[in-house]
């Protein structure tokens, strides 16, 4: 923008400030009226419809899911897959916190008389890239899968000690964090670590077995001190017949 383009628009502007009502009264009692509107709106509805804040919670369930409040499950989402302890001091409230200081800041560093979104095309990508972010980052926090419950049946040829096994390495591998960086059928989550629903069409038992007591960082080991013999053979079983 040139000298000529800029006294122009500060013209414009001073004669459509002069044209304009005052923010004080005038913005700020309508504001007012509305936020009051709102509140006795919601008063209302409490008093007529009833609060209702969902069952008591139960200390002794296995079976509880937790999730955040659905405009929060774009950071429970990144909070899922920043695995390292060290950074999720970094993941819950430095990033978030610098995102917002930038927003409380934007009226100081974009001075730009602009506002058509053509007309910024670094503002306008940014703004479109933080969207779809978010919008990609809360849908794949409300569509994750359980962290202790694997939906998969059997195979029909299991029977007897076999079934008993598997069912029994299901259960493990449910219960052993599986489903935190990893997807099993319709469950679990979609990484960071690779889906496991036909692993054993990729991996032999004993690659399977080698990969739990040596594993890349940063999936944990699961050796059969930690798990047991039983649990330990009972999850190598189940995870050799994912195919």
């Amino acid at each position: 923008m040139n000298l000529r383009e800029k006294e122009a628009y500060l013209r414009e502007y001073s004669v459509l400030k002069a044209q304009g009502k005052p923010f004080f009264p005038y913005a700020v009692a309508k504001d007012g009226a509305m936020a009051v509107i709102v509140m006795v709106a919601i008063i209302t509805m409490a008093v007529v419809f009833g609060a209702e804040l969902g069952p008591k919670a139960d200390p002794t369930t296995t079976t509880y899911t937790p999730r955040p409040e659905w405009y929060l499950y774009f950071l429970f989402e990144v909070l899922r897959v920043v695995k390292p302890a060290i950074l999720t001091p970094l993941a819950a409230l430095g990033i978030p916190t610098v995102c917002l200081i930038l927003l409380l800041l934007l009226p100081f560093y974009d001075r730009s008389p602009e506002r058509h979104p053509l007309r910024r095309p670094v503002a306008t990508t940014a703004g479109v890239i933080v969207i779809a972010a978010m919008a990609y980052l809360t849908l794949l926090g409300a569509t994750a899968g359980p962290p202790t419950q694997i939906d998969l049946e059997p195979p029909p040829t299991l029977s007897g000690v076999a079934l008993k096994e598997w069912q029994l390495g299901r259960a493990v591998a449910a219960q052993s964090g599986c489903l935190a960086c990893h997807k099993i059928a319709e469950n679990g989550n979609e990484g960071p670590g690779p889906e496991l629903t036909e692993i054993a069409a990729r991996l032999p038992r004993d690659a399977i077995a080698r990969t739990l007591e040596n594993p890349t960082a940063p999936m944990p080991r699961y050796p059969r001190e930690k798990l047991g013999p039983e649990k330990y053979d009972a999850l190598v079983a189940f995870l050799s017949r994912l195919r």
